[in-house]
């Protein structure tokens, strides 16, 4: 088993074990420290996600941000290419079906590309303080958001990696085409890139 492979197994077990009572609180709180962020109150299309695994729930937050300005959408897998994410705007729970992975995705009716987005709220495994995330190893993020390493002046969407605390680890090591998030934001706190 990989260096890896072993880490996402142990971080995804940390989160798992957490209480529903505690994984809610932890939504809670995220949404509050999320909802003093001016640029995330100014966001009008914001992507995020279904919860699955343990993952945070962004719904907290997407439901205090709410208004009629706002869009909130999911991400869709791609068949062309394939790797990478489609952004589908989000209007009903019903819509939605689980995509290979399981996962649910509503149907794929006027695909976006991240960078029509302000705002991506992205699940992750493990993170560390400087920002750097730990999928699940699909690469789904790092293929969709590659753009981003080319275009520095890009500043849309803005990333955050929203997680439980326990998913923080001292330092991951780094991979020429990782995104680094701009924030990641746990119960406990708010971590800020360097350079963001």
């Amino acid at each position: 088993m990989s260096h890896f492979s072993a880490l996402r197994q142990q971080l995804r077990a940390k989160r798992q074990a957490l209480s529903l009572h505690a994984q809610r609180q932890h939504a809670l709180e995220i949404a509050r420290q999320l909802g003093k962020l001016p640029w995330v109150l100014r966001a009008r299309r914001i992507g995020g996600y279904e919860p699955a695994d343990g993952e945070v729930d962004p719904s907290p937050l997407i439901a205090q941000l709410q208004t009629r300005h706002r869009r909130y959408y999911l991400p869709v897998l791609r068949t062309y290419p394939r790797g990478k994410l489609w952004f589908v705007l989000h209007q009903s729970e019903a819509c939605l079906s689980p995509n290979r992975y399981g996962i649910p995705e509503p149907p794929l009716r006027d695909p976006q590309m991240p960078w029509a987005l302000d705002l991506l709220l992205l699940p992750l495994v493990g993170f560390d303080a400087q920002c750097h995330r730990l999928g699940m190893g699909g690469g789904y993020y790092d293929r969709t958001l590659s753009h981003l390493r080319r275009l520095s002046h890009w500043k849309r969407p803005r990333l955050i990696g929203i997680a439980h605390e326990c998913q923080r680890v001292a330092q991951l090591p780094v991979q020429p085409w990782d995104i680094p998030l701009d924030l990641v934001v746990t119960e406990a706190g708010i971590y800020r890139r360097k350079s963001f």
